[in-house]
């Protein structure tokens, strides 16, 4: 993780102190109904892992993922944006203080200030979304703050424009923003109340985000997206056309092997800082969620390497075994 990113942890990480019984406002239970669907019809593995929580937190848990759904949403839904810039060779990467970098990753997108306003009026009250008033009562209760929800908002909404990633600290900041910032605030949750957890939970969003990545090259291609850092794709001979359709080749091979070694190496970071969340099903959720994760990249293995004939996923009947054996374990 470069000093860069560990810049951007919060200073401050006051207690959260919840209200046990804020869930059960009768004001709230049409949004919390919707809250729960989303996560339901589109985070299968969250809302397998999240039968563990108290019934606060995953309240809570779910309003942040329909928030996220939200932002994920608004920017799918963009017009399609134009195929992404050719693969450059390692004499091409720009340095430190590129165009390229100021471009992803210093000035906003054109979008940005659209999403920022609908932020604000969710969190003042004011938003006519079915999710809002979950939401916006779930970063009361648990100080999810304004910061972190913009981060989230910022990253993803580079995706309006294609992307191409120069190197790995460039993937790293861009996985901060659109995962690492929702493990911040998962932590909020899940009760993590010592600083030292949040370079972990940092990590966890590194690992899930690259898994995600790799995973779905060949949809991400479609969109004008290329998340897989252009040094590593120099590195292995890898050009932005085989990235559509493949082949599957030995330098492909080689590529997939070293990005699942750092996704692993990122999942074993993030298990160091379990420990240090609340006892009472937030800890085993988390670790389910991390192992349900890792488990696409087994899945890609057994795939051999494979992802654009088919969608590598874990099964029903896998993710049981993983709860179990976490189960046991705990």
């Amino acid at each position: 993780m470069t000093p860069a990113l560990l810049a951007k942890l919060p200073r401050a990480w006051p207690p959260a102190q919840p209200d046990p019984a804020w869930h059960r406002d009768p004001a709230l239970a049409p949004a919390l109904a919707a809250c729960r669907e989303a996560t339901r019809a589109h985070a299968t593995s969250f809302f397998f892992a999240s039968r563990l929580l108290p019934d606060a937190k995953k309240s809570a848990a779910y309003a942040l993922y329909a928030f996220c759904r939200w932002v994920d949403d608004s920017i799918d839904e963009a017009p399609a944006s134009t195929p992404p810039p050719p693969a450059r060779r390692p004499a091409d990467l720009p340095n430190r203080n590129s165009k390229l970098e100021t471009q992803n990753f210093c000035l906003p997108t054109p979008d940005a200030p659209e999403l920022r306003a609908a932020l604000d009026a969710m969190l003042a009250g004011r938003s006519s979304q079915p999710f809002a008033p979950a939401f916006a009562a779930a970063c009361h209760q648990y100080g999810l703050t304004r910061e972190l929800c913009w981060d989230l908002i910022e990253g993803c909404a580079r995706d309006r424009l294609p992307l191409r990633l120069a190197d790995l600290a460039e993937l790293e900041l861009y996985c901060y923003h659109v995962a690492s910032v929702v493990g911040l605030m998962m932590s909020r949750i899940f009760g993590l109340r010592d600083p030292a957890g949040l370079p972990h939970a940092v990590a966890m969003g590194l690992a899930m985000q690259l898994t995600n990545i790799l995973r779905d090259v060949r949809e991400d291609f479609a969109r004008g997206r290329i998340y897989l850092p252009a040094e590593d794709l120099a590195r292995f001979d890898i050009s932005a056309d085989q990235l559509r359709s493949g082949p599957v080749d030995a330098n492909w091979t080689a590529l997939l092997q070293f990005e699942i070694a750092r996704a692993r190496a990122w999942y074993a970071d993030a298990e160091l800082g379990l420990p240090l969340l609340d006892n009472d099903g937030s800890r085993l959720t988390a670790t389910v969620m991390g192992r349900l994760y890792a488990g696409i990249l087994g899945a890609i293995e057994r795939r051999r390497y494979d992802i654009f004939s088919t969608r590598c996923y874990v099964p029903a009947w896998r993710k049981s075994l993983i709860l179990l054996r976490c189960l046991k374990k705990s």
